[in-house]
């Protein structure tokens, strides 16, 4: 071998074992990529087994708000076709006997029963707080309440009549607090429940045209996430669900007066069936389906979970002795 064929193969060797050196943060940075996938992954496949035993619909008592028409009736019928029995609670009494008669024709069995119940679930608590007491004398304690009485209002900011706020936020936010604060007691008593809160999209990001009706939907998830750390000892469990536009009574009432732009940004979505909507959120509460980033996030969740149930026995402990003493 000449001397230059040797330093050109000396160059060579130099050259190839330096570009490792440039290629390692690379590697390294694949490496990394590559063990987060892998444990997100793990996470989300285990997921299912440190959720909930899913809920018996078969004989169990089913309270839902807004039952007498759109995704609230099609809740009570898709639970009712499993054996629940159900109170609907909501302000027309004339549509919640119509409601009613549509409900008892999926009937699984004759011992199921529909209880109907007016009220306005927004305006005072100690009137919830009674119908709810009043349900539970006549079906038993209740094991799951949909929170879906809603209504929707759109307009530009600057011309919405400053009342449509309180209003929206007594019926999105508050409709939702009182039935669930009355049926929690006796749920905790219990050690089981399920509460499901119906947002909306609009919920989850700010629309034009939805100043005060994504505010009372962005609330229910503050609600929904707290709560679910409180009660989550005692065996409770919360779903939060996001439906879209979906083809109600509601959501064409709404149209009537929605801004142009608010109409385009809506028709980019499309229109869902209540049918189709309603199955998706009995599904989640009754598993209690929880997502990726749910999933993640279990790390931080778990130590908060463990304070809250360490709280929660002294907390008992102390009651005991008290009751001893």
């Amino acid at each position: 071998m000449s001397s230059e064929e040797g330093l050109s193969s000396t160059i060579t060797d130099w050259l190839f074992l330096n570009s490792w050196w440039l290629l390692l943060p690379f590697v390294m940075l694949l490496v990394v990529a590559a063990f987060i996938v892998a444990f997100v992954l793990l996470l989300y496949m285990i997921s299912p087994l440190i959720s909930p035993k899913p809920l018996k619909l078969n004989g169990a008592h089913v309270v839902v708000t807004g039952g007498s028409s759109g995704i609230g009736k099609c809740i009570a019928i898709e639970c009712y076709r499993q054996g629940a029995f159900i109170t609907l609670v909501a302000r027309d009494e004339a549509k919640l006997l119509q409601a009613k008669k549509e409900l008892e024709k999926f009937a699984i069995n004759d011992k199921q029963v529909v209880l109907c119940i007016s009220v306005d679930i927004s305006s005072e608590y100690s009137q919830v707080e009674s119908v709810i007491k009043q349900a539970q004398e006549k079906l038993g304690p209740v094991d799951m309440l949909v929170n879906c009485a809603g209504m929707a209002v759109s307009g530009r900011f600057e011309e919405m009549e400053v009342d449509r706020f309180k209003k929206l936020m007594e019926v999105n936010y508050l409709g939702s607090v009182y039935p669930t604060r009355a049926v929690i007691t006796t749920m905790k008593e219990r050690r089981m429940g399920r509460i499901m809160f119906v947002s909306s999209q609009a919920g989850q990001i700010g629309l034009f045209g939805y100043t005060a009706y994504s505010p009372s939907k962005f609330a229910l998830r503050g609600l929904a996430e707290s709560l679910q750390m409180e009660i989550k000892p005692y065996n409770i469990y919360v779903t939060l669900a996001f439906p879209p536009d979906t083809d109600t009574p509601g959501l064409a009432e709404e149209n009537k007066n929605k801004p142009l732009e608010t109409k385009l940004i809506s028709e980019t979505s499309g229109v869902c069936q209540p049918d189709q909507v309603a199955k998706i959120i009995v599904r989640d509460a009754v598993i209690v389906t929880m997502g990726l980033f749910r999933t993640i996030a279990l790390f931080y969740l778990g130590s908060f979970d463990s304070i809250v149930r360490r709280c929660m026995i002294q907390r008992e402990q102390s009651k005991a002795a008290n009751k001893r003493e």
